[in-house]
């Protein structure tokens, strides 16, 4: 008799167990899930249908790397410039704030300087206008850490504009620029009683280039660039660029650019090696 109850729970059970079936693991019986295939990371309703998800809205991350350029815009002489950026960006839906500073170190043609670049902090609202078409605004400001007797010690202000069109796997972009120069005019005195006088002034920058898709992971673009110098006396800088992202996994990915200078202004070879973690 015992058996027999054994026997008859255990087919009960076994019953019970294969009539229930829950495909996606949200919690609700696949004969009564009018959303079925909901994502693992979504909180579903009595019905299986999604009402939050679990995934944090909030994003980060880190990049760093090395870059070199063989020569310095700003004062024209024959340079080697090594240097070490370090950027820290946060995402939340369509809105980022990025802040960044690179360290340098220079050397050639009777010169040698090390220390920071200016540092960066500024935010950016990025918008879909039209099903391929999206346009990205930013604001930042540039904190005078680069210390030189050029009297440039105080804070300057900038703010972009970028539109950026893809179709199938190309995207075309284009962007737009200002920088409001804070910095007061400097006068350099030399040793034969000579002297220059250093005048600034605001500066803007164009971006024109196209882009492909060549995997899941790459995307390479080529770009055209063109900035005024924040130096009166220099004249505008034109590069041609060519750029590349690459995704190694889901939380880390690397860039790599070069930009040769068309401008007798521009730095001639600029290259740069990134990594980053995203998170």
């Amino acid at each position: 008799m015992f058996q027999r109850i054994i026997l008859l729970l255990l087919l009960i059970f076994s019953y019970a167990h294969a009539e229930y079936i829950d495909s996606d693991f949200d919690g609700v019986e696949d004969a009564y899930d009018k959303c079925p295939n909901t994502p693992f990371s979504e909180l579903v309703d009595i019905n299986g249908c999604g009402v939050k998800s679990l995934l944090s809205a909030h994003h980060f991350d880190f990049i760093t790397g090395m870059s070199y350029s063989d020569s310095d815009y700003q004062t024209l002489n024959k340079t080697d410039t090594f240097s070490i950026p370090l950027q820290v960006d946060y995402y939340y839906k369509n809105f980022s704030i990025q802040m960044s500073t690179s360290y340098f170190a220079t050397s050639g043609s009777g010169l040698s300087d090390t220390g920071f670049y200016d540092s960066f902090i500024g935010a950016s609202y990025q918008d879909n206008i039209l099903e391929n078409l999206s346009l990205q605004v930013g604001t930042g400001i540039l904190l005078p850490t680069y210390q030189t007797s050029l009297n440039n010690n105080k804070t300057d202000y900038s703010a972009s504009l970028n539109l950026s069109y893809t179709f199938s796997k190309a995207s075309f972009f284009a962007g737009y620029s200002f920088t409001l120069i804070g910095d007061d005019d400097a006068v350099i005195e030399y040793d034969d009683n000579s002297s220059d006088i250093i005048n600034y002034q605001n500066s803007n920058a164009f971006s024109l280039g196209a882009g492909y898709y060549m995997s899941e992971r790459l995307y390479t673009s080529v770009a055209y660039n063109y900035s005024d110098s924040i130096y009166k006396s220099i004249k505008p800088i034109e590069t041609a660029s060519i750029y590349a992202y690459y995704s190694l996994n889901d939380d880390y990915f690397c860039t790599l650019s070069y930009a040769y200078g068309i401008s007798e202004s521009a730095s001639k070879n600029y290259a740069s090696l990134r990594i980053g973690y995203f998170y």
